[in-house]
């Protein structure tokens, strides 16, 4: 059976080194790559990051039933899952690891059903997801401002995933999460 795996979390949780970790630890994963109109920040590169689209492209593939899931995170910011990435991956014969917003997690457990295990990532609080983002120094005060509220919200769906994952401690963290992939793998 073709397996994917989904991580969830508000920005800042620190999902995306917790993806990066398995994929060091777990020679089985492959990254998927989303597809999303916003714009590149920092180091990010288009085809390994994400596929950087515009928003009239992004709305073509949405009418040609391309994607598995997207989602219109914030005003003509979309994010979304070629249906395309997943096939190359499991035609590689390889499990599929996906780094996706939480509403983009609940609609890939739902597409994906028991091939699926999701995880969210819970930050210990708000305070200290706000923190983070600071730290972070990629975002303005407004766009950390709207990233915090938007967390909170999403924090109201972690009941929809299959497993929750609070990063308080990184290393606890990483054990959690190898515990709960070496689980799925081997079911």
């Amino acid at each position: 059976m073709n397996k994917v795996i989904i991580f969830s979390a508000p920005s800042g949780s620190g999902k995306t080194t917790l993806v990066k970790h398995c994929l060091q630890q777990f020679p089985q994963l492959q990254f998927s790559v989303s597809a999303t109109t916003r714009a590149l920040r920092g180091e990010e590169i288009h085809g390994k990051d994400y596929f950087f689209l515009s928003v009239e492209a992004f709305k073509k593939l949405i009418s040609e039933n391309a994607f598995v899931e997207y989602e219109e995170v914030y005003h003509d910011k979309f994010y979304g899952t070629l249906k395309s990435e997943v096939e190359r991956i499991w035609n590689e014969g390889k499990v599929v690891i996906f780094d996706v917003d939480v509403k983009g997690g609940i609609s890939l457990k739902k597409y994906f059903g028991e091939q699926a295990l999701s995880i969210f990532i819970m930050p210990p609080s708000i305070e200290e997801l706000e923190r983070r983002l600071v730290a972070r120094a990629t975002d303005d005060a407004e766009t950390i401002r709207t990233r915090v509220e938007k967390a909170s919200e999403e924090m109201t769906f972690k009941d929809q995933f299959d497993e929750i994952v609070v990063n308080s401690d990184l290393d606890e963290a990483k054990t959690s999460v190898e515990q709960l992939l070496n689980n799925f793998l081997h079911q």
